[in-house]
């Protein structure tokens, strides 16, 4: 009878001829009719062999056996070992005393392949399968505390809770509203708002006592629960980076004792959702490279299906999350390229392997972050303060503008507004404000607010017959040649040769003359570019009809291309006169807009509509767009931001409230061992590649393949990880703040966790007590230093000058 399949039982081999790499052991006598059998291999000497044990017993024993060959019994066992973790497992029908093959590269790195374990038969095995899962446990639930204690204290709106808590009351009014960041963490915000039965009806002013009907602390609350996931997720990745248990408690300690991520995460801001989501992308990617022995299998692809919706998902909270995006497109690469080097891996794998990155790690990503755009769309269907950062035709699809009384085509005293039709653009805009440069004319402007600056009057030329409003209707065509007048200011739009105040090389555009007063540079050319409803235009249509203007002295474009004007042009958008003749420049195009004309018939809504990819590239656009105009005012100090060269070493932390004796104050900074630590360690580490480079060059051998394998892929994750989030700040030119390192400093703990791990906890020239005393010390230190800065992030109160012993910088602000 065979036996079960659970049992560990080795029939050995039927090759007479075979050869053992162990000499043979006689069997005990008077067991000769068992003279087949091995007895099971296991890392602890057994009493009996297992056929005297009961079927039960037996398997309970076996799991605890060795993973690997060693640890199997059977050849059906090998045969199934060997399906599910692949060639890693293969023994070639050696004895099962013969070692593990090397395996592929990747198995050189990250946490060994764990055998599954079977279902526990009590308890009391069922405790003991799971108890490496119990300190992430104590971690999560001490996280809980830190994130949740005093969360309520201020009832103020603090720091940019004054953006994103009103960007949470734009989702549950429903009405449009345009920000740099994508909407996902702030659909998020509008949800916890919507869970905790707050009305959307509290405007967020910067420092304003919360009222009784804003449940800011169940906001609070939903929002920290983001910062406390964090630190279950800074166990795990520790543990599948194959990183020692000092060095994970180590990790989990660092990311629950950090002032600065918990300061952050306990108020109503996207970067708690944002740092989760990297935290999981992280996670996923180590995850889904554990996996790579056993490629296609159901984890393998589990693992990295997760890691494109994280990237998803942490691209929508905040574009920043293209930073880990990278990490995980470099590591693709690197794991590809390795994969090609395979000469024994089928074309066909290969294409698969491929295939599989491209569903997973590109249009998965895609297509949550698309997802989240339309769900924004879908939510926000009604006309909000953002409508003009918009195109005209998705403006005229929500709900509460006045778009459906628009009359349909354009007529000569028509009052409109003019749409630029480039990505971002805004609204053509007058105000009785000059040009301090140039011509010192009325300045023209694109302004992305709507107001009754934005509106013109199209009139005829001067050298024809004045417009009558009791005349024939004249209906504007292609090629006409008109006159706008500006309706509050009744100065007409003019170009000139004076060169422009940003575009050097284009004409200023500018206000000039009056109702009565006004010269042949006031002469426009309509030139028609097509129609986004119809095939042949006769008459031009307000909203689908895609207009240039061309000056009629000049010959030059109308055109308004996101150039920024000084203060002095109150930071709009510069409109000048472009010399090139480019007709496929969409910041050329221009649209009506809004159209007001008692004499004509309100139009037909269901006219217009708007297709959602133009809609989703539109705004992302607008989004980066706005985003690059965050630039520093050299007119105006901004004592909150800092340079990215003061974060590594917590030159600067940044004041997230008023600092009045009687408020309750908060200092975003971290603690200051860990950024300390963690900056230091970055140098250590390439330090320490740079000397085993060199001794291997000189042959020396320091490590075996599989421990070198190990360094170089932590220490890869780690340190391209901290590149990638960091050297971009020192490259853009927006305003930056402390809190853009939150999402870098995860990468200079991991470093700081691997270096001390390589040093010290998985070194064999320590012994386990020397090992537990480092530990010891170093978490004393956190905790000592946790609890000497806590109030930064639990809040100050009283007088900041009672508090002593808080400026270990002088650079700080904290006294001053």
């Amino acid at each position: 009878m065979k036996p079960p399949a659970e049992v560990a039982v080795d029939f050995g081999t039927t090759d007479p001829d075979a050869s053992f790499d162990f000499e043979h052991v006689p069997y005990p006598t008077g067991h000769h009719h068992h003279h087949q059998h091995h007895w099971s291999l296991s890392n602890r000497e057994e009493e009996l062999p297992l056929h005297y044990m009961s079927e039960e017993k037996a398997r309970r024993r076996v799991v605890k056996g060795p993973i690997g060959p060693a640890g199997m019994g059977g050849e059906d066992h090998v045969h199934s070992q060997k399906e599910q973790y692949g060639d890693y497992y293969d023994d070639q029908g050696k004895d099962v005393y013969n070692k593990i093959r090397p395996g592929d590269a990747r198995l050189g790195s990250g946490r060994l392949p764990q055998r599954p374990l079977p279902p526990p038969t009590s308890l009391r095995e069922f405790f003991f399968q799971n108890l490496e899962h119990i300190p992430p446990v104590i971690y999560t639930l001490l996280s809980c505390w830190t994130r949740f204690h005093k969360i309520g204290a201020s009832n103020i709106v603090v720091w940019d809770e004054a953006h994103f808590g009103k960007f949470g009351s734009h989702y549950l009014k429903r009405e449009f509203y345009f920000d740099v960041h994508p909407p996902l963490g702030k659909m998020l915000v509008g949800l916890a708002g919507l869970l905790s039965g707050y009305d959307g009806s509290f405007e967020f002013k910067s420092g304003e006592v919360y009222p009784d009907t804003v449940p800011f602390v169940a906001m609070r609350v939903m929002l920290a629960r983001f910062g406390v996931g964090m630190v279950p997720l800074a166990w795990y990745t520790a543990v599948e980076l194959g990183m020692s248990q000092w060095a994970c408690h180590l990790t989990a300690m660092m990311v629950l004792l950090d002032v600065g991520w918990l300061c952050i995460s306990r108020f109503i801001l996207l970067d708690s959702m944002l740092l989760f989501f990297t935290f999981l992308t992280v996670f996923c990617l180590t995850k889904f490279h554990n996996q790579q022995y056993r490629s296609f299998s159901e984890d393998w692809w589990v693992w990295l299906f997760l890691t494109g919706v994280s990237i998803g998902a942490v691209t929508s909270v905040k574009m920043i999350g293209l930073f880990v995006t990278a990490l995980v497109g470099l590591y693709t690469i690197e794991d590809l390229w390795e994969k090609f080097g395979d000469t024994k891996m089928s074309v066909r794998d290969q294409a698969r392997h491929w295939g599989a990155r491209i569903l997973c790690l590109i249009i998965v990503p895609i297509l949550v972050f698309m997802a989240s755009f339309k769900i924004h769309f879908m939510v926000l269907n009604h006309s909000g303060p953002g409508d003009a950062q918009m195109s005209s035709l998705f403006q005229a699809n929500l709900e509460g503008n006045d778009f459906s009384k628009n009359p349909l085509e354009i007529a000569y005293g028509s009052k409109i507004t003019l749409k630029n039709m480039g990505w971002g653009g805004g609204l053509l805009h007058s105000h009785v404000q000059t040009y301090p440069v140039g011509s010192n004319q009325q300045q023209v402007t694109c302004y992305h607010y709507k107001d009754n600056n934005n509106e013109w009057t199209v009139l005829p030329r001067w050298d024809e017959p004045e417009y009558n409003p009791n005349g024939e209707m004249k209906y504007l065509k292609h090629n006409d040649v008109i006159r706008l007048r500006h309706v509050p200011t009744t100065r007409n739009l003019h170009s000139h040769t004076v060169v422009a105040p940003v575009s050097k090389l284009n004409y200023e555009v500018s206000c000039y003359g009056n109702e009565t007063i006004g010269d042949n540079h006031d002469y426009w050319q309509v030139e028609v570019v097509d129609d986004i409803k119809r095939a042949k235009v006769d008459r031009i249509h307000s909203l689908t009809t895609r207009l240039r203007f061309r000056h009629k002295q000049l010959g030059c474009y109308l055109r308004a291309a996101n150039a920024i004007l000084p203060q002095w042009g109150f930071k709009q958008v510069e409109v000048s006169c472009d010399k090139e003749n480019n007709p496929g420049d969409t910041h050329t195009y221009w649209n009506v807009e809004s159209h007001w004309n008692d004499r004509l018939p309100a139009g037909d809504t269901k006219f217009y509509r708007s297709p959602f990819l133009r809609d989703f590239w539109h705004l992302n656009v607008a989004m980066m767009t706005s985003n690059n105009a965050l630039v520093p005012d050299p007119d105006k100090e901004d004592i909150l931001a800092s340079k990215p060269f003061d974060w590594p070493l917590l030159h600067l932390g940044l004041r997230m409230c008023g600092w009045g004796d009687t408020q309750i104050k908060y200092y975003l900074m971290g603690t200051p061992v860990i950024w300390w630590g963690s900056t230091v360690s970055l140098g250590v580490a390439l330090v320490t590649l740079g000397v085993y480079l060199l001794r291997a060059q000189r042959k020396y051998v320091d490590m075996d393949a599989r421990e070198w394998d190990h360094f170089l892929y932590v220490g890869k994750i780690a340190f391209v990880g901290w590149v990638l989030h960091f050297v971009p700040f020192l490259i853009m030119g927006r305003v930056t703040y402390l809190h853009h390192y939150l999402p870098t400093l995860y990468f200079a703990v991991l470093m700081l966790s691997h270096v001390l791990d390589h040093f010290i906890f998985s070194s064999k020239r320590y012994t386990t007590q020397t090992k537990a005393i480092v530990f010891g010390i170093l978490s004393s230190i956190l905790l000592f230093t946790f609890w000497w800065f806590k109030g930064v992030a639990f809040g100050i109160e009283g007088p900041i000058g009672e508090h002593k012993g808080l400026l270990w910088r002088k650079s700080w602000n904290i006294y001053n």
